[in-house]
């Protein structure tokens, strides 16, 4: 039977063990005679799963004290409107966000904030991060938002080159949906931290929100009180009915990477796949990448067959070989592998394998050879 490697951006790839863990767990979680899907969320059995879920997350990213985190519904696209209306009610109104611009998520921000605030885009770039003496910033912003990996385009903050705590004082705001728990992190350096978790946590429904204690109570009289950033760290996530399930298996999938080393362990894999797909892309001029080099993602590679004509072929005979879901987003075109922590560094082999097949053959091909 043919290996299947799934290369999605989201719902993404899980482990295989979280996934088997998952099945035998399903009718009776650890003999309470009920599944998880059935639990009370505030009972005994349930608020268990959701203490180890926080406890396991605080670890893995050394999250501060003085930081709550919120498991909410939604995905990020939701956050891009609960941001605004819990930040925003502390400034005078109305308020300035600044944003980088660094692609389809962060212009989807840009749009959504705009129904709550100003907005000024400070910079913009869809093949790199603007350097941040470029960034054309409003005194005394509400905040500045940034999408630190760009799911879409494939652009990702060049973290080891530094992230400021602050600009004159304006508190950051990061998506990070696309590569949290992919690499060590800074939580101080943050206001707000926000991430769907169907990319690189776990099933479409829950978002992770760290956000600073002293950015809480600041919403907007508009913003409803199930979202109220403030109402739901008081209440443990509890106010609403939380997504059970999907936390349940984040909290699995955060168990997995404690047991795999941690984010310094998936930081390193992270590089070596990263690095052994772009050297493939690299090396043939069949086909291109759109990012510069010092700004290309580690989970997120787009790119492209320099004769679309044969993107097709390419799809179908990666599928036939059990490489799935390699094709890019409608709005940009091309192919996309996403490859998340639970992705091998096999996987990324295999499509590095068809990827050389692939180009030969079309070579081939062209020059007239059988």
């Amino acid at each position: 039977m043919t290996h299947i490697y799934n290369f999605s951006a989201g719902p993404a790839i899980l482990p295989k063990e979280v996934l088997a863990q998952a099945a035998a767990e399903m009718l009776d979680w650890h003999g309470s005679g009920m599944s998880v899907m059935e639990m009370s969320h505030r009972g005994p059995e349930f608020m268990s799963i959701y203490k180890a879920a926080e406890r396991d997350l605080r670890e893995l990213l050394a999250v501060p004290d003085n930081y709550k985190i919120l498991f909410m519904q939604g995905g990020g696209l939701s956050q891009n409107a609960l941001i605004p209306l819990n930040l925003v009610g502390h400034k005078p109104q109305p308020a300035t966000i600044d944003f980088i611009h660094t692609g389809s998520w962060s212009g989807k921000s840009i749009k959504e904030a705009a129904k709550y605030a100003n907005v000024n885009v400070a910079a913009s770039s869809m093949t790199s991060v603007p350097p941040q003496s470029e960034w054309k910033l409003t005194p005394g912003a509400a905040y500045l938002h940034m999408c630190t990996n760009e799911t879409i385009d494939g652009v990702e903050y060049d973290f080891d080159a530094g992230v400021p705590a602050a600009v004159d004082g304006v508190q950051l705001v990061a998506d990070m949906s696309s590569h949290i728990l992919s690499r060590r992190v800074d939580v101080s350096k943050y206001g707000v931290i926000f991430a769907g978790a169907q990319k690189n946590i776990g099933p479409a429904g829950v978002t992770i929100v760290i956000v600073r204690e002293d950015l809480l109570g600041k919403a907007l009289p508009a913003c409803p009180s199930a979202f109220d950033f403030k109402l739901v760290a008081d209440n443990e996530s509890m106010y609403n009915t939380p997504p059970t399930y999907g936390i349940y298996i984040a909290g699995l999938v955060f168990q997995w990477l404690k047991r795999q080393g941690g984010v310094a362990e998936m930081e390193k894999r992270a590089i070596a796949k990263a690095e052994l797909l772009y050297a493939a892309l690299d090396a043939s001029d069949f086909y291109e990448t759109r990012v510069a080099k010092q700004s290309r993602s580690r989970m997120n590679v787009p790119f492209y067959l320099k004769d679309e004509s044969g993107n097709e072929a390419f799809l179908a005979g990666a599928k036939a070989r059990g490489l799935l879901q390699l094709k890019g987003h409608k709005s940009v075109g091309g192919m996309r592998a996403s490859i998340y922590n639970a992705m091998p560094i096999e996987g990324v082999q295999a499509l590095v394998d068809y990827l050389n097949e692939f180009a030969g053959r079309r070579h081939s091909r062209e020059s007239g050879n059988p």
